[in-house]
């Protein structure tokens, strides 16, 4: 990367909080997150030069756009400040945060905000499914689904199956491997749902199918919440730690990043993973490479943590491949030797990801980032992986077409 550019801090809503029932909308939502993410970073709103706003439907949840519009109310000194607003589905966050990116690194600015919101459980869950649902090809992929996302990342599963082979066992122990990480985290919608091990099984009581091979616990969480990340160039970076009297180098900084956008329809993707080199999801594939080449780092052997987007269990089940930790074919090796548990040599999701956590799609990006950075500036809690200096996240819209990845380090 030309510049680097450092992670001041920030912060997280919880997202056990149902907004719309305590009478909140989109708005508050924002409003706390940033507000407290200020304080939590020990930043004052005059600090703040641009601002970038990830959000997939406010429009169709709250009935409302132009969320830029907001941050002049959330703080009078945000009035006139350029902001924007990013949508790539389930990877808006972490496109505002590319943006934000890319105005410090050309010299426009020097400190920015970047908020992911999305306000989601105001609505029944069959309408939310219609409006998640649009992140698909319209009247191509999503006729005769019920469930758009379930249903099309079933296919995903028995594509991988019919190549490969796929057990349930091994979908069901990422399951219970994120939710088990998310009763440590206070902020995860599920940290007090209770589980049996027929919650994790073929059981049509406790662990329903929802669309063909995703049964209930496969499913990332319909959730609200934002988070908030206060990006900063080296200068103002250096400026924040003389006057806290900590050196530059204990700060995280961004240090590698890959984008990549598939074709929409996930059968053309299907189709063009087959010349590629056994990877289903060949753009996925790059975008993460992309980013271990801008930090300098040679694969996932440079890890100690990977926060990645586990939309559905088979997702999780993807990157552990497309991360390199395995060959095509073999993700099922990592799953039983036990490697990205807590206690692995590569713990994924230790926050508890978009299963135990929890999924308000346009913060989901910036959550991570926000994860990544508490891991390796050892603030991350009860979710702390020891002595983590460098972790990748992994953010997906749509069935796998806009690809985000990030190496945050110190």
């Amino acid at each position: 990367m030309a510049k680097d550019i450092f992670i001041l801090g920030g912060e997280m809503t919880d997202f056990s909080r149902n907004w719309a029932r305590e009478g909140f909308g989109i708005f508050e939502l924002m409003q706390n997150c940033v507000l407290t993410g200020l304080e939590k970073t020990a930043l004052d709103a005059k600090d703040v030069e641009v601002i970038h706003v990830g959000n997939f439907v406010g429009e169709l949840f709250a009935s409302q756009g132009l969320l830029g519009g907001f941050m002049g109310h959330i703080h009078a000194d945000f009035a006139g400040l350029p902001t924007s607003r990013h949508e790539g589905a389930c990877a808006s966050g972490s496109l505002a945060t590319l943006a934000a990116m890319a105005d410090l690194e050309a010299g426009r600015y020097d400190l920015a905000c970047v908020l992911g919101v999305e306000l989601m459980r105001n609505v029944p869950g069959n309408i939310a499914a219609n409006h998640l649902g649009t992140a698909a090809w319209a009247g191509k992929e999503t006729d005769g689904r019920t469930y758009v996302w379930p249903s099309l990342f079933s296919d995903l599963a028995e594509t991988y199956e019919e190549r490969y082979g796929l057990k349930r066992e091994h979908l069901a122990a990422i399951a219970k491997k994120n939710f088990d990480n998310g009763k440590q985290n206070p902020n995860a919608q599920s940290r007090n749902w209770s589980f049996t091990e027929e919650s994790f099984l073929t059981d049509d009581n406790a662990n329903p199918v929802v669309e063909g091979w995703m049964r209930r616990h496969d499913c990332g969480q319909v959730t609200d919440g934002a988070a908030v990340v206060f990006l900063a160039t080296e200068n103002k970076a250096q400026d924040y730690a003389n006057k806290r009297g900590i050196p530059l180098e204990a700060i995280p900084r961004l240090k590698g990043w890959g984008h990549t956008t598939a074709p929409m329809e996930l059968a053309t993707k299907f189709a063009a993973s087959k010349g590629s080199d056994g990877h289903i999801l060949p753009w996925t594939r790059k975008a993460i490479t992309d980013a271990y080449k801008r930090a300098g780092i040679s694969g996932h052997d440079a890890l100690d943590g990977i926060e990645t987007h586990d939309c559905f269990t088979i997702t999780e089940y993807m990157a552990i491949e497309h991360f390199g930790i395995t060959a095509p074919g073999e993700a099922w090796k990592a799953i039983e030797e036990g490697k990205l548990e807590r206690a692995g040599t590569l713990p994924m999701n230790p926050s508890g990801g978009l299963i135990g956590l929890g999924h308000p799609v346009g913060a989901t990006g910036v959550r991570m980032l926000l994860d990544a950075y508490k891991q390796t500036s050892g603030q991350a809690g009860d979710m702390q992986i020891g002595g983590a200096t460098t972790f990748a996240t992994y953010n997906v819209g749509g069935s796998g077409t806009t690809n985000v990845s990030f190496v945050v380090g110190i």
